[in-house]
């Protein structure tokens, strides 16, 4: 991207009372662009402006109305800022392993294939510097909520809760399938099993801010699914080992996975 694009990740903002979240923010020139990005594995489909998979036929919650949402919140507070800038919005599919059917042409979506050509798009559009681009930024930081004031998490122990790797469209728990690859029993999704570990590692970090993060303590969480080799390996580049098996998170992947 060009040095004048601004580019804010994990917004959780604030419209009157109503909290929605934007996982990319992109400003550059005169237009925002907001990215809702998934991570979505298998064959879905639309009918009648409705999400299902399609090995189970079980509809899932529609990505596109949260983008709507996200957006007409967004605008609403641009608006408070005092800015009337033109606002993008698409839904990124980063998962080569997923599969859409019976989208409409139009629909405001970028799959697998075609991410490359469109960041070569997005690199190319005409980038005039905006002076209040930068202003604009630190207003949306400044809005940014650190913690969102409707999650609520009950007292529990962690040797009360079943451990394993929740499906992120049921919340049934997934089983392993083939190497590398886990799947759900009630609605047939299939996820890599280090992206499922990946999710696992947040669920911990959540549900138990004081335990240390080590190899063991996540394999232990995953109910023994994630060897202690794939939680390494997949943590190579943003985790750093420390004695003990201590595990340091260091950075983000460029797309946040979900």
């Amino acid at each position: 991207m060009p040095d004048s694009c601004i580019i804010i990740n994990d917004l959780l903002l604030e419209n009157g009372s109503t909290h929605f979240q934007i996982d990319t923010l992109l400003i550059t020139g005169g237009t925002i662009f907001i990215f809702e990005v998934k991570n979505y594995e298998g064959d879905y489909y639309i009918e009648n402006e409705r999400w299902y998979s399609l090995l189970s036929r079980t509809e899932i919650k529609n990505p596109l109305l949260q983008l709507q949402r996200s957006e007409t919140l967004l605008r609403g507070l641009l608006k408070e800022f005092g800015y009337h800038l033109p606002i993008k919005s698409h839904l990124i599919f980063i998962n080569p392993g997923f599969q859409l059917y019976q989208a409409p042409i139009n629909i405001p979506a970028v799959f697998p294939s075609q991410l490359k050509r469109f960041l070569e798009k997005l690199k190319n559009i005409p980038n005039a510097v905006k002076s209040r681009n930068p202003k604009l930024a630190e207003q949306l930081n400044a809005r940014c909520l650190k913690e969102n004031p409707y999650v609520w998490i009950p007292e529990f122990t962690y040797g009360q809760l079943r451990k394993g790797i929740i499906c992120s469209t049921c919340t049934s728990f997934l089983a392993p399938f083939t190497q590398g690859y886990l799947k759900c029993g009630e609605c047939g999704l299939k996820e890599k099993v280090d992206n499922a570990v990946l999710r696992c590692v947040k669920e911990f970090r959540v549900l138990f801010p004081d335990r240390k993060i080590t190899t063991n303590a996540i394999v232990d969480w995953c109910g023994g699914i994630g060897s202690g080799k794939v939680v390494r390996g997949y943590w190579g580049e943003i985790m750093r080992k420390r004695g003990g098996g201590k595990l340091l998170i260091t950075k983000h992947a460029k797309w946040k996975k979900k």
